[in-house]
């Protein structure tokens, strides 16, 4: 397709790999980018470059983190004997809207999916294993989303993690079937923390 520019080609080729973005959201995002001032367009291109330079994982967690743990993993007032499980980063940033958690976290990096190829050696499963363990932790909520992968993935790890004597709960269903955890408002994830159950 011809754009009147390679430059602009480019640029419109790899926004469409970022997630949800599609060829006419990269098109007038690229045309946004080239009728901006300069300044604009530096500013954000300064901005991923020092991402991609300075931000990591948590070694720990697997949050976004600068350095080798997390702010969360860093604090003391965290309570260690409770970990919420996530999908992804986002979902972390959910739970925390509500301010009604107070544990600490561990961020999978994704969901099953056997169809896409993505098993339980793709994801952040093994770290979560070797953290869970009855002398230092007392419960593991489940808060993966609330879609087939999702339930797919806490029943996967409850099945690991119950042998282990370890109470497991799943947030409540508060939240809409086929959504994601980081489109839900504060106060329904809230109450869906509230009302979490045992599996």
């Amino acid at each position: 397709m011809v754009y009147g520019s390679p430059a602009l080609g480019r640029l419109i080729d790899e926004l469409v790999k970022l997630p949800g973005i599609g060829r006419k959201t990269a098109q007038r995002l690229a045309y946004y980018l080239l009728k901006c001032n300069k300044e604009e367009a530096l500013a954000l291109s300064r901005a991923i470059v020092e991402l991609k330079e300075r931000v990591g994982f948590c070694r720990q967690c697997f949050n976004a983190a600068e350095g080798e743990l997390c702010e969360i993993c860093r604090d003391p007032q965290r309570d260690r004997s409770v970990i919420c499980v996530v999908e992804e980063p986002g979902d972390l940033l959910a739970v925390e809207r509500t301010s009604e958690y107070r544990g600490l976290y561990h961020v999978l990096q994704g969901h099953l999916s056997p169809l896409d190829g993505i098993g339980p050696e793709s994801l952040k499963i093994g770290e979560l294993m070797a953290r869970a363990v009855p002398e230092t932790v007392r419960e593991v909520i489940l808060a993966t989303n609330p879609n087939a992968e999702g339930e797919a993935t806490a029943m996967y790890l409850t099945q690991l993690i119950k042998p282990r004597g370890i109470r497991i709960t799943r947030i409540a269903r508060g939240l809409p079937v086929g959504s994601d955890l980081e489109l839900s408002d504060e106060v329904t994830l809230a109450r869906a923390l509230e009302g979490r159950k045992d599996l």
